[in-house]
């Protein structure tokens, strides 16, 4: 666990758009309410590392709810943001499109909160790859703090 960013996010340009939200749609199956992958903004050459975002919406289906009064993103749905950012990681490195489920998360932790008007930056590191199986170092970024961080793995089912 890095306790920091593992990419200094004011080398990227965060206003691009390398995988829009319709072709993170076309690659991955969540839709609607599940999609929590609003774009990719950014991939190294060998496809190891991305950067992606996550605009919270004040309208989205647990902000009512979680916490009443004071809505709170649920740390479930950083993980599988993050875990939506390392499928499409994958999927670019690989070009694998049969489905792929998540099958572990690991040594999480929650250094923030994030709530809805935040823009969540999502990074993710390829640890280890197969031809059916990734394992990927996330974190998450709001305002240049380290909110999430976690390791994920998924695989192709």
């Amino acid at each position: 666990m890095a306790g920091a960013p593992m990419l200094d996010l004011s080398t990227i340009d965060l206003t691009q758009v390398l995988v829009s939200g319709d072709e993170v749609g076309r690659i991955n199956p969540q839709s609607g309410a599940m999609r929590h992958l609003d774009h990719v903004i950014w991939m190294n050459p060998e496809r190891t590392h991305a950067v992606g975002v996550k605009h919270v919406r004040d309208d989205e289906f647990w902000v009512e709810g979680h916490i009443p009064g004071r809505p709170l993103l649920p740390g479930v749905l950083m993980i599988e943001a993050a875990a939506q950012l390392s499928s499409v990681l994958f999927r670019h490195k690989v070009g694998e499109m049969r489905f792929l489920g998540f099958t572990r998360c690991d040594d999480v932790v929650f250094r923030g909160q994030v709530v809805p008007g935040d823009t969540l930056y999502l990074i993710t590191h390829e640890l280890d790859l197969r031809p059916r199986r990734f394992r990927s170092y996330t974190q998450g970024v709001v305002d240049g703090k380290l909110v999430y961080e976690g390791t994920v793995t998924g695989m192709v089912l």
